[in-house]
């Protein structure tokens, strides 16, 4: 009996997960996902998902238990996603290479994923992008302000997600934040690294690459400074074909600097008045719904062209077709309980509808956090023109309501002690 051929997944993720188990299987292949949760990806339940329980942050025990499940099957790719800690991406690189397996370099992605080292690469390689500092507490944050001018983006040194990153314009939203980050919340308190960067103008887009070739460039859109939750996302982005070149030549300057351009990268960039500047390099797959879009809008599976990537095989990135594929993400403008949702089924049967998603069920808690988080859906549409998935995108969003009921008080009822609330 021919043993099966299994396709390892390091953690996972609640956007693009369902999308890799598909495909895996599709491609014959067994995925089996390594979690130290993996109850908190509903689809390993739904799916009868092999799913085994190990400390991802231990590399010895990723290794031990690969090596055990080889006895039984087949191990033909590592790969792995997740979606606040991208050091995840520098495990994987480590366990391929260990077991001779198909991967990006570690030393590469390491360097990538801490954003001041990356910062470090890209300004000696002369790719353009903000002025930075390095701060490790309150007195280096603001005397790297004052350095740079107000206002100033400070985030974590490591991270994803948007995860602790704001714009603060004043000195006191600096130190608050400051403080905030500090608190060991988002950084860790026994070595704080924050990194203080200028504040880019102008529209942000993002480049998509496999390998060394540019798929595509979407528009990116915000919801309401201080923080950066995306509110949109499309692609093609509306481009002059100069501005796609100037956008495609730093990205690829990018993918040199840093040694990438093995395995998916997505680079975002802000076009300034000087031009395109490079915000961030993620050295990995764009989240959902970013793999849906890509496929809508060019006819290229990026998710099964990665896993034909990872364990050896050929891949095709030919695009098949140029729609434009746009989605609206659903952003909460209050903490609460979600209560209930209506109109969600008559906005996905809207022509040019791809797919609307919720990611909460009723009664779920809602505390914002100011990153990608606060998302609670998405609308997709697509078509072949630009106005036709406008309308038919737009048509779908007002049909959309939801209810979500603020925290009570305890100046308001007693039994709010009772309800356990996240930090």
């Amino acid at each position: 009996m021919a043993r099966r051929r299994a396709l390892i997944m390091i953690e996972g993720h609640r956007g693009s997960g369902l999308l890799f188990i598909q495909a895996a299987r599709r491609l014959g292949l067994s995925p089996i996902t390594l979690s130290a949760d993996p109850a908190q990806y509903d689809y390993v339940a739904a799916e009868s998902v092999e799913a085994i329980r190990v400390d991802t942050n231990n590399l010895d025990a990723l290794i031990h238990e690969c090596s055990r499940l080889r006895a039984t099957c087949d191990i033909v790719g590592i790969t792995g996603f997740t979606s606040l800690d991208e050091s995840v991406y520098g495990t994987v690189s480590k366990l391929c290479r260990h077991f001779d397996l198909p991967g990006p370099n570690p030393e590469s992605i390491e360097r990538c994923c801490d954003k001041f080292v990356q910062r470090q690469l890209l300004a000696e390689a002369g790719v353009p992008m903000p002025a930075y500092r390095l701060a490790a507490d309150a007195t280096e944050v603001e005397s790297a302000a004052a350095k740079i001018g107000l206002p100033v983006i400070i985030k974590p040194a490591v991270g994803s997600g948007s995860n602790g990153v704001r714009l603060c314009r004043t000195v006191a939203e600096l130190a608050e934040h400051a403080t905030y980050l500090l608190g060991g919340k988002e950084v860790s308190p026994s070595s704080p690294r924050i990194l203080v960067e200028e504040f880019a103008r102008g529209p942000q887009y993002c480049a998509t690459i496999m390998g060394n070739e540019v798929i595509g460039i979407s528009a990116c859109d915000f919801a309401s400074p201080p923080h950066f939750v995306y509110r949109e996302w499309t692609y093609p982005a509306l481009l002059t074909d100069d501005e796609h070149a100037r956008i495609a030549d730093v990205s690829m300057r990018s993918l040199r600097a840093l040694g990438l351009g093995w395995w998916p990268t997505n680079i975002e960039v802000r076009w300034t008045e000087r031009g395109p500047a490079v915000i961030e390099v993620n050295p990995r797959l764009g989240g959902a719904p970013a793999p849906q879009l890509i496929e809508l809008a060019y006819g290229v599976d990026l998710v099964t062209e990665h896993i034909k990537l990872v364990i050896g095989s050929e891949w095709e990135l030919r695009k098949k077709h140029s729609h434009v594929a746009t989605a609206r993400f659903l952003i909460p403008d209050r903490d609460g309980i979600f209560d209930w949702i209506d109109g969600d089924s008559q906005a996905a049967a809207v022509p040019g509808i791809a797919e609307v998603k919720f990611h909460l069920e009723p009664k779920a808690l809602i505390v914002r956090k100011g990153d990608y988080r606060d998302c609670i859906g998405y609308v997709i549409a697509a078509s072949p023109s630009r106005a036709g998935t406008e309308v038919a995108l737009q048509r779908a969003v007002n049909l959309i309501a939801w209810s979500i009921i603020p925290f009570p008080t305890l100046a308001k009822s007693d039994s709010a002690a009772s309800y356990l609330w996240p930090d």
